[in-house]
């Protein structure tokens, strides 16, 4: 359980914060910048539910996902330096899930001509904004496994790919099942 009585420690005023097992790393470290942009992702999620009213199957699976996002968090927070049980890791089955909910919404949409730009409704737009900050924390997560000093847990880096997928899928399905999806015409502008 979390208990957060007190919301300012003044013990980051030295540039530095404390990752889950107590050590402290300057804010501008990787797993730093990584689980920022995790939680970065959550956020802009929680905007794009806010525009959902029409949608609570599409509302109540963002919802796992930011509690999944919470997990990514905690896992991140703490390296994966032991083969503790105890800490929180993301788990096959939360991937799992995700998958199977691109399947269910993906069944409904209508196959692409083309690529989707960011818009159509406010939901969908904000979607699209989740998933761009979404490949940024991907790409931080694969840059920060790829050091010979960290150590970050397989299932992490899967979940954040197919959380992107997932938004993307998610996107359309807000726009009408794509009905509404603005579609990317090349040379249009010419």
């Amino acid at each position: 359980m979390v208990v957060l009585n007190r919301i300012y420690t003044r013990t980051g005023d030295d540039g530095t914060t404390a990752l889950g097992d107590g050590e402290r790393r300057p804010k501008y470290d990787l797993r730093i910048e990584a689980y920022g942009t995790v939680d970065e992702t959550n956020a802009v999620i929680g905007v794009a539910r806010l525009h959902l009213a029409d949608a609570p199957g599409l509302d109540a699976m963002l919802g796992r996902i930011q509690n999944d996002l919470f997990d990514l968090g905690a896992d991140l927070a703490v390296p994966a330096r032991d083969d503790k049980a105890d800490r929180l890791r993301i788990v096959a089955s939360q991937v799992d899930r995700v998958e199977r909910e691109i399947d269910a919404l993906n069944a409904d949409l209508a196959p692409l001509t083309s690529f989707v730009l960011p818009g159509g409704s406010a939901a969908a737009a904000y979607l699209h904004v989740a998933r761009t900050v979404c490949r940024r924390a991907e790409r931080l997560l694969v840059a920060l496994a790829a050091r010979p000093d960290e150590v970050v847990g397989g299932e992490a880096v899967k979940y954040l790919n197919r959380l992107s997928d997932f938004l993307f899928v998610a996107s359309r399905a807000a726009n009408g099942n794509g009905a509404r999806d603005v579609l990317w015409i090349p040379g249009q502008n010419r």
